[in-house]
C-alpha cells in the first residue's frame, strides 16, 4: 500500500509558518489584503473564491472583492487593475481567467504590477519561475506540489522526474522548479512517442495532463512518488485526478489522492504568497 501524501498534513504546517508572518505584520499596524476580481458569475470561479475567502479568514488576512458583469468593457476592467496597483492596502491581486472572449486577456494579464500577482498572471512573474529571479511569484499549484515534497522530505536532487503536461499555468514551471530542486526533468505531452516507457524511468511523476484517469498501471513502477494534479468529475458526479488512483496505488511509493491532495494546497499557497507580498512590500 503506497503512502498517502496527504494534502491536510501539508497544509497544517503551511498555515502555522503564515500565521506567524500575519502576525509579525500586523505587530508593524499592516493587515496583509488579498484583492479579488472575478468577471461573470462562473460556478467554479465562484467556488475557488470561497474557498480562498474561507482561507484568509482563518490566517488573519484581509479580502477584497471586485465583483465585475460578464460584459465589462475592457477599458472598465484596465481601470479596476490599474486602480489595484495603486492600492496600497492590496498586496495581492487574483484575477480569475479565462476571461470573457470579447476581452483581450494577454493585455490584461500585463497590466497587473509582478509585486501583486500571487499566481504568476503576468509575463514578467513567469520570467522570474523561468529565471530564478525574485519577480512575481510562481503559480499556486505547481508551488502546491513543491510544498507537498518539501514537507515529506522528498530530495530531489538528482532525481529523474517527469512531468505530464506543456501548459504555463502547471507543467513548464513545475519542471522549472523541479530543476531547481537539482532534479532531472523530463517534460511529456500529447506528442510523446510511447509515454509510458518515458514516466516508468521517473523517480518523482507529476501529472497534469487535464484527463480523468489517464494515467494508469502501465504508466507506473514500484518506488516511484506521484504528485497528481488532476481534478475531474468522473461519470459518477464524483472528484478525480488525472491518475487512475486504484489501479496505480497498490504499485508505487508514494501518491497524493484527488481530492485532498495537492488542490487543498493551492489556497493556502495563494494566501501565502500575499503574505509574502506584503512583507516584501514593508521589509
Amino acid at each position: 500500500m503506497a503512502r498517502q501524501l496527504l494534502g491536510k498534513e501539508v497544509n497544517a504546517s503551511l498555515n502555522e509558518r503564515i500565521k506567524a508572518n500575519v502576525q509579525m505584520l500586523k505587530d508593524k499596524g499592516i493587515t496583509p489584503t488579498l484583492g479579488i476580481i472575478r468577471v461573470g458569475e462562473n460556478p467554479s470561479d465562484i467556488s475557488y473564491e470561497k474557498g480562498a475567502t474561507k482561507r484568509c479568514e482563518t490566517l488573519g488576512v484581509s479580502c477584497e472583492k471586485i465583483l465585475l458583469p460578464e460584459n465589462v468593457s475592457q477599458e472598465e476592467l484596465l481601470a479596476v487593475i490599474d486602480k489595484v496597483n495603486k492600492n496600497d492596502a492590496i498586496h495581492g491581486v487574483l484575477l480569475f481567467r479565462p476571461l470573457p472572449k470579447h476581452l483581450d486577456q494577454a493585455v490584461i494579464e500585463n497590466a497587473l504590477a509582478p509585486e501583486k500577482d500571487v499566481d504568476c498572471m503576468t509575463d514578467l512573474s513567469m520570467s522570474g519561475v523561468f529565471t530564478g529571479k525574485q519577480i512575481g511569484f510562481p503559480p499556486c499549484t505547481p508551488q502546491a506540489c513543491m510544498e507537498i515534497l518539501d514537507h515529506y522530505g522528498i530530495d530531489c536532487t538528482g532525481k529523474k522526474a517527469v512531468v505530464i503536461g506543456r501548459s504555463l499555468v502547471v507543467g513548464k514551471p513545475a519542471a522549472m522548479m523541479l530543476i531547481k530542486k537539482n532534479a532531472t526533468v523530463t517534460i511529456c505531452h500529447t506528442r510523446t512517442v510511447d509515454m509510458p516507457s518515458v514516466t516508468r524511468e521517473a523517480d518523482i511523476l507529476i501529472v497534469a495532463a487535464g484527463r480523468a484517469g489517464v494515467v494508469g498501471a502501465e504508466y507506473v513502477r514500484e518506488g516511484q512518488i506521484i504528485i497528481d494534479v488532476g481534478i475531474n468529475v468522473n461519470e459518477e458526479g464524483k472528484l478525480c485526478g488525472d491518475v487512475a488512483y486504484d489501479a496505480v496505488e497498490p504499485i508505487v511509493d508514494s501518491i497524493t489522492p484527488v481530492p485532498g491532495g495537492v488542490g487543498s494546497v493551492t489556497t493556502s499557497v495563494l494566501v501565502g504568497h500575499v503574505v509574502e507580498a506584503a512583507m516584501r512590500r514593508n521589509a
